[in-house]
């Protein structure tokens, strides 16, 4: 039998086995898709004690980080933000190699395409972690050219101000719960902040009514802020929707090897993925 896992520590929350037994049902696939839970540094040997039935890992933060060091190549993307939430155990001729992939772009982009969103002009982050990172990359493929970043602490906001540089935007950054009058009100916020922690600040109801809310969490539904712009009659992405749309991407890399490669009748893998988790 051929055995995949999503990693992370806590992980019994975790919606990704659901997804991809879903997703493997409806393609024919008797493949074993688990959570466990591990921790950065219990991820090497974690890796190196898989035999030959293992397919790939799916990995929630940090380990998206911890684990490029055990890599043997990643993708352009992963490479971009810094961090992969996709690793394939590529066995070929004899030889085993670990490839890392970054999907969680693709969820973004995707979730905001599927809410009617295709064009941004102003962002702003909440959150410098690798999700953000990959929130920014996608807010810019989405045509960004402005991103406020927010944090707790600006100073750890050098690796998202350098990322945002590269990619030819104009980026600032704020502390987390405090105005940057200049930016004036975004186009989208995209939290990365779990959805259990209390920010302690709430943004302005016009803010809530025009700006998009993009809320990475998903568990406890509705979070803090999705609750506060639900109330004031704004518009919500949850964190379900790039969720779904990261796991088809990891899906393709597991079955075709790449996070592009669509599998067969994909509309319809969508679909049952979609009803698996009531989104």
């Amino acid at each position: 039998m051929t055995r995949l896992a999503v990693l992370g520590s806590p992980i019994a929350h975790s919606k990704s086995p659901l997804l991809h037994a879903a997703a493997y049902r409806e393609l024919g696939l008797d493949w074993q898709y688990e959570a466990e839970e591990v921790t950065g540094g219990a991820l090497p040997d974690y890796i190196a004690s898989r035999d030959e039935s293992w397919r790939g890992l799916s990995l929630t933060m940090p380990l998206k980080r911890d684990v490029l060091p055990l890599l043997d190549a990643v993708d352009s993307t992963a490479l971009l933000t810094g961090g992969a939430n996709t690793v394939l155990f590529d066995r070929r001729d004899g030889a085993l190699s670990l490839r890392g992939f970054n999907t969680d772009v693709y969820g973004v982009t995707e979730a905001f395409r599927e809410a009617g969103v295709d064009r941004l002009g102003s962002v702003q982050i909440l959150g410098g972690g690798a999700t953000a990172a990959s929130a920014l990359v996608a807010a810019r493929e989405l045509g960004a050219d402005r991103v406020l970043v927010s944090v707790r602490d600006p100073a750890r906001a050098a690796e998202l101000l350098a990322l945002g540089r590269s990619l030819g935007a104009a980026v600032a950054v704020s502390t987390l719960g405090e105005p940057h009058g200049a930016f004036g009100t975004p186009d989208a916020i995209v939290s990365t902040i779990p959805g259990h922690s209390e920010t302690g600040f709430e943004f302005p109801e016009a803010v809530r009514r025009r700006s998009v809310l993009f809320d990475v969490a998903y568990d406890p539904w509705p979070s803090t802020f999705a609750a506060s712009w639900l109330a004031a009659g704004g518009t919500v992405i949850s964190g379900l929707e790039m969720l779904l749309h990261q796991a088809l991407a990891q899906v393709r890399v597991f079955v075709g090897g790449a996070p592009d490669a669509s599998v067969p009748d994909e509309t319809r893998v969508l679909a049952a993925m979609r009803a698996s988790i009531g989104s």
